[in-house]
């Protein structure tokens, strides 16, 4: 370990005096007991001169100070201590704050939490344009809230209407976002950030500490606005109540006082479990950067380049596949797409164009930008269309033999070092694969609908797959800006498997008598985004009553499937799919209400079931699932299930993922 400094000073020439951070032993710099102890010392040190001004700066490429080390953090386990930390950091960027000579900071990268409130407590705020450079307060998305002096002096900066819709949002803002919302006060070149934050330093010599215009505090009627939304939109989430709380004590009361205000509901919250399983999920979704195939396959004696693939074929043109198609353009790969019919093969190309549009209208893209990936897409009748690529990816219908037939038409075609996927959801790829020439060169790669806004990817290896194989696909993965995991083949994989058995058992509960909203209420009330049977209409109640089958045929021992989706579409009730719009709901104009078509397909009469007993069945049918995926090898531990029903399901984050709630519950 380096002995040198995470943080140092200098004077130079005008009497400037210069804070600079650089751990020495990390790409990023974060607050830790020692950083603080050499940012302490640095500021003595300067206290001891006679500088001008002080300019606060990082040495990194793309990060400034990134916040808190949420390993030392997820380590203070009581409230007593969490507020001393929080004091503490107050004190510490206090010393800046009362410093005797104005004191500017000049942001290059990636400027959060902790390094924001830093950078608060400073005169001036002076920002790179860079693309790198990210400001704010994200603390909100893991469980906590800002206790260094962001709930006490943003609202004092922008405004408490801006201060509070800053800090729930938890987003970190480019730049030039930062300084329209007033959190920084210039934005400058790159090349320029240090030159500028000279001249700054140097006029505030002159001049003297800014002085500010008064603004705004948050309101009642504010406050209650946003309270209603955490109550509605965040359940089970602290942080946001937490927040309003603090800053809500805090009007007309002193800095001092709402720093003593912000260390106390620091305190609390930190402390808390949900706190505890949002800081696990950070780290569950910071684990995938590293994410190897090594657990897979034997590592080879050196290591072997990994060849990228450039050329990307995609076989469908319905929904996943130009879904699959415009993702890959987007991220600059060439893409051939293909169906049977030329009219399907347009069809997906005007769905291309209109995610690109859409993308634009969002300010995703530019339109120059959009325009090019658009133009990187090639529609094709042709199986020879695919012969130059490196990876087809077949998005068809979910029949074994319609798969197969397509890998041996592709395996005629293509090069012989051409990886072969398939984007199903539930069927075992060696199964799909049996009629490809070379299997060794075959995988799943499950993405999830729709492609352009699910993070999770599904990379499934077939018992030929081998691990060149599995390292370019997992590259390709990343490079795409998916979160993968990686899974043995079996039917339904992981999250199909576990997620259809969980509605399945929705459906059963319903068949006995328990109403749709009663069944999604308790859901939601438990913390997830939508319940079960709103989510089966979003699903397509074909698509569910089809994976019901294969669930059924796969596992005719455990699957005793409803037949309530069998019924509805001979109602015609498909859910919310394809121009229909009614299921166990209705969405006329944009409204949901129960379908009262469904009244005639019940069973049996209303059943009352309270919201905790519903909980705990539809939970335990998911735990019991994931358990026996987990023992039959399909993963590799019980956090990669966490990390995968996480981003594929919508598993409430703040439970911390559903073998970690089950653990805590005692319930394995």
């Amino acid at each position: 370990m380096s002995n040198t400094p995470t943080v140092t000073h200098s004077i130079d020439t005008d009497g400037i005096g210069w804070i600079t951070f650089d751990d020495p032993s990390s790409r990023a710099n974060v607050f830790n007991p020692p950083t603080q102890a050499a940012l302490r010392a640095a500021i003595t040190a300067l206290a001891a001169e006679p500088v001008k001004a002080v300019v606060v700066l990082s040495a990194k490429e793309k990060i400034f100070v990134a916040g808190a080390d949420l390993k030392w953090l997820g380590r203070i386990d009581n409230a007593r201590d969490a507020a001393t930390a929080s004091r503490e950091g107050q004190a510490l960027f206090g010393l800046l704050a009362d410093f005797k000579v104005p004191v500017v900071c000049a942001i290059h990268g990636a400027c959060a939490g902790g390094g924001y409130e830093l950078a608060l407590a400073c005169h001036w705020r002076i920002a790179s344009n860079a693309r790198e450079t990210v400001i704010g307060l994200p603390e909100v998305g893991i469980g906590l809230i800002p206790g260094w002096g962001g709930c006490a002096r943003l609202p004092r900066l922008i405004g408490g209407r801006g201060a509070v819709e800053h800090i729930l949002k938890a987003q970190l803002l480019p730049a030039a976002d930062a300084h329209r919302a007033g959190l920084v006060d210039e934005l400058v070149p790159a090349a320029e950030l240090r030159e500028r934050a000279r001249t700054a330093a140097l006029k505030l010599a002159n001049e003297g500490k800014p002085t500010r215009a008064a603004v705004a505090p948050a309101d009642d009627t504010l406050l209650a606005e946003q309270r209603k939304f955490a109550a509605t939109r965040l359940r089970g989430q602290t942080a946001p109540i937490a927040v309003l709380d603090v800053i809500a004590a805090s009007v007309g009361k002193s800095l001092e006082h709402a720093l003593a205000i912000e260390a106390a509901g620091f305190g609390e919250i930190a402390a808390s479990d949900v706190a505890k399983n949002l800081i696990h999920v950070f780290f569950l979704k910071d684990a995938v950067k590293k994410l190897t195939v090594d657990a897979w396959f034997e590592k080879p004696a050196a290591p072997v380049p990994v060849e990228p693939f450039k050329r990307i074929g995609v076989v469908g043109a319905g929904v996943m596949g130009s879904g699959i198609a415009q993702w890959c353009a987007a991220r600059g790969y060439e893409v051939v797409m293909g169906d049977v019919k030329p009219e399907f093969v347009d069809r997906g190309l005007g769905v291309v164009r209109g995610i690109f549009d859409d993308a634009t209208k969002r300010g995703k893209l530019s339109a120059d930008a959009a325009a090019q990936g658009v133009a990187r897409v090639k529609g094709t009748t042709d199986y020879a269309a695919f012969a130059d690529c490196d990876l087809v990816v077949e998005a068809i219908v979910e029949n074994v033999e319609a798969k197969q037939k397509l890998f041996a038409a592709l395996a005629a075609v293509v090069r012989p070092d051409c990886v072969l996927a398939s984007n199903t959801s539930a069927l075992p790829i060696e199964e799909l694969a049996a009629t490809a020439t070379h299997p060794e060169r075959t995988i799943g790669i499950h993405f999830f609908n729709p492609v352009s806004r699910m993070p999770l990817l599904e990379l499934v290896l077939s018992p030929h797959t081998t691990r060149g194989t599995a390292e370019r696909v997992l590259a390709f993965a990343k490079h795409l800006g998916k979160t993968p995991v990686i899974c043995r083949s079996s039917p339904g994989f992981l999250v199909t498997r576990v997620l259809f058995f969980y509605l399945n058992e929705a459906c059963l509960l319903w068949e006995q008598g328990v109403p749709s909203d009663v069944i999604d209420r308790a859901m939601r009330d438990w913390g997830w985004p939508m319940g079960p049977m709103r989510l089966i209409d979003e699903v397509g109640v074909d698509v569910t009553d089809f994976i019901y089958g294969e669930m059924r045929h796969y596992f005719p021992e455990r699957f005793g499937s409803a037949t309530i989706c069998q019924r509805m579409l001979a109602a015609g009730l498909k859910g919310r799919k394809n121009g229909a719009s009614t299921g166990f709901y209705t969405y006329e104009g944009g409204k949901e209400a129960l379908n009262p078509a469904m009244r005639v397909l019940s069973p049996v009469s209303a059943t009352t079931l309270d919201a905790t007993a519903i909980q705990q069945r539809l939970n335990g049918v998911m735990i019991a699932e994931t358990k026996r995926v987990l023992d039959e090898g399909v993963l590799q531990s019980a956090d990669d299930a966490d990390f995968a029903l996480l981003m594929g399901t919508g598993f409430p984050a703040f439970r911390g993922g559903l073998m970690r709630y089950a653990k805590s519950a005692g319930l394995v």
